[in-house]
């Protein structure tokens, strides 16, 4: 059940529990901010005006940077070896 609930995902991220743990709460920080400021934003336009989709374009930047870091260290399927 540890196995599971605690190390099964981080590895198919190439990350242990704790470095995991320290990427999403970086995200979960920012959503929370982004959330936050498009809430004050719906009930005065003018404040927080570009707050919200700039948080979440750069935390969808920096997950599909680590995406694509990920991919390039890994083997393509079928070519493990080169004769």
């Amino acid at each position: 059940m540890i196995e599971r609930y605690f190390l099964a995902h981080p590895r198919t991220v190439d990350e242990g529990y704790v470095a995991h743990m320290g990427h999403s709460l970086f995200f979960a920080r920012h959503l929370l901010t982004a959330g936050c400021a498009a809430l004050v934003h719906a009930f005065v336009p003018a404040l927080f005006e570009r707050t919200g989709s700039t948080r979440i374009v750069m935390l969808h930047d920096r997950m599909v940077t680590n995406r694509r870091r990920i991919a390039a260290n890994e083997a393509p399927a079928g070519l493990t070896w080169v004769i």
